[in-house]
């Protein structure tokens, strides 16, 4: 039996909002009628292009114990349970609010241009083997993500990890505050959303926001000592009297990575912390999976907690799809290697990826093959930013497909016989792309989530079955 979370008489108070129809009690909140589940609380918000209020009839019929709604939809029954708010985004907030202040947890929050996901994964699973443990699901962690993630929080979990995205000035003060972690992580700061800021420093002033949500002398800010808006960031958190805690290869780092031998099957990690050496394994694939896991234990070590225990706990965390999952496709009697990295892309996530297909190796006579679409949201610093992956291009693939303008300029500028074709969208370049692998390859997918790389993704996995259905020359090209 699913657990309780809220009754109705806790969220009417919660929102001060009206109750209709009969009590209840819920196990769950969602935003999407399509993924409701019995006992949850559907939450209508109104869209640009759909209004959640005309689902709330079919969100019942599928199970929701009751819904958030700012006016009452045509066509339910008079004993239709629904919570009327003025704003039901307000409303989600509000209770929001009320499980942060019901819940004793020790919160931590996450930020940075790249790894916040991951980290927040790898915290998640660090902390579990200590005490229970709620964390953000995905990478809800936008003005209406973040919201439902601590609306979801259970009142007596004792740990809770966060994710705080933005891409404007301003989202993540409004988040922080309604989280109020103890313990805050910035995993760097790069040239992600670059197009939204003035300059690097800027977008380093967005990601120091999340300082704003510390208690006051009280707080842990865990900062990446290696990154060039360390002091900014550290000064930032110290005007709020928190107490830094660094990690990184600088020597001045207080939990540093001393070596990390990164393969395809994983890394093996040492690290240094108060003179004590401490050597640990992760399956996480690249150098980024081994940084970030370091920080992970600088937040460990923060919170005063066992950090070989920690180090445990977080081997198995590995990419999700989409985030660089590597899938064995069953293609002929080698199969295929897909690296699916389609759900993002910026500068420093497109070097982690192109730095994991240089040292995958493919089987047999196969070929590291790189399919990559536009990285949206650098404004001005676009060209030159896609321009200067060329090198890094070159150096780890032996043959190249882009997706969309920007791409299309790197493309010009790579070797002919590197270049496997070009196009304006996923769906484009898909067939160009499947025609040409072959048994062996390693093929990496990469590109902003604007670009909507998942065709490419899709028509790989179909492969077996696609080739299956084709008569031999014509599946080979000849």
């Amino acid at each position: 039996m699913t657990e309780m979370l809220w009754t109705s008489d806790e969220l009417e108070q919660a929102t001060r909002g009206t109750l209709h129809g009969p009590a209840f009690e819920i196990a769950d909140l969602v935003i999407d009628s399509r993924k409701v589940t019995p006992g949850c609380l559907f939450v209508a918000l109104p869209g640009e292009r759909v209004d959640g209020h005309d689902y709330v009839g079919s969100a019942l019929e599928a199970g929701a114990a009751a819904a958030l709604v700012s006016r009452i939809p045509a066509g339910l029954g008079a004993d239709a349970p629904l919570l009327e708010v003025k704003d039901v985004l307000g409303g989600l907030r509000d209770i929001a609010a009320a499980a942060r202040k019901r819940c004793k947890a020790t919160v931590l929050a996450v930020t940075g241009s790249v790894g916040k996901t991951g980290t927040k994964d790898s915290l998640a699973a660090a902390l579990a083997a200590f005490g229970s443990v709620h964390s953000s699901a995905g990478n809800l962690n936008n003005h209406i993500g973040a919201p439902l993630s601590l609306a979801r929080l259970p009142k007596d979990t004792e740990y809770a990890v966060f994710e705080l995205g933005m891409n404007h000035l301003g989202e993540i003060s409004e988040l922080t505050r309604l989280v109020r972690p103890h313990l805050t992580i910035i995993t760097n700061v790069e040239e992600t959303h670059i197009g939204h800021f003035r300059d690097v420093e800027q977008i380093a002033e967005a990601k120091s926001e999340i300082f704003e949500g510390l208690e006051k002398d009280r707080g842990l800010a865990v900062l990446n000592r290696d990154n060039a808006h360390f002091y900014f960031c550290a000064e930032r958190a110290e005007a709020v009297g928190a107490k830094i805690v660094s990690f990184g290869r600088s020597e001045d780092a207080d939990v540093r990575l001393i070596g990390a031998e990164c393969g395809p099957d994983g890394s093996n990690i040492v690290v240094r912390v108060e003179g004590r050496q401490l050597v640990y394994r992760i399956d996480g694939i690249g150098l980024h999976w081994a940084f970030n896991s370091v920080g992970v234990l600088a937040c460990m070590h923060a919170l005063g907690l066992d950090l070989q225990t920690a180090a445990r706990a977080i081997r198995e965390v590995s990419a999700k799809a989409g985030r660089g999952r590597q899938e064995e496709i069953a293609l002929g009697e080698t199969g295929l290697l897909l690296i699916d990295e389609s759900y993002n892309a910026s500068p420093a996530s497109v070097t982690a990826a192109l730095e994991v297909l240089a040292m995958t190796k493919p089987k047999d006579s196969g070929r590291r093959i790189a399919v990559l679409g536009d990285m949206l949201e650098l404004g001005d610093r676009s060209e030159f930013l896609h321009l200067d992956l060329l090198a890094k291009v070159c150096g780890a693939a032996d043959l190249v497909f882009t997706v969309g303008p920007m791409m299309d300029r790197l493309a010009r500028n790579l070797p002919p016989i590197l270049l496997g074709g070009s196009g304006n969208s996923a769906a484009e370049v898909a067939d160009m792309v499947t025609e040409q692998l072959e048994d062996g390859d390693v093929v990496l997918v990469k590109g902003s989530l604007g670009m909507g790389m998942a065709p490419i993704v899709a028509a790989i996995r179909a492969l077996p079955e696609t080739r299956l259905s084709m008569p031999r020359n014509a599946a080979y090209g000849g």
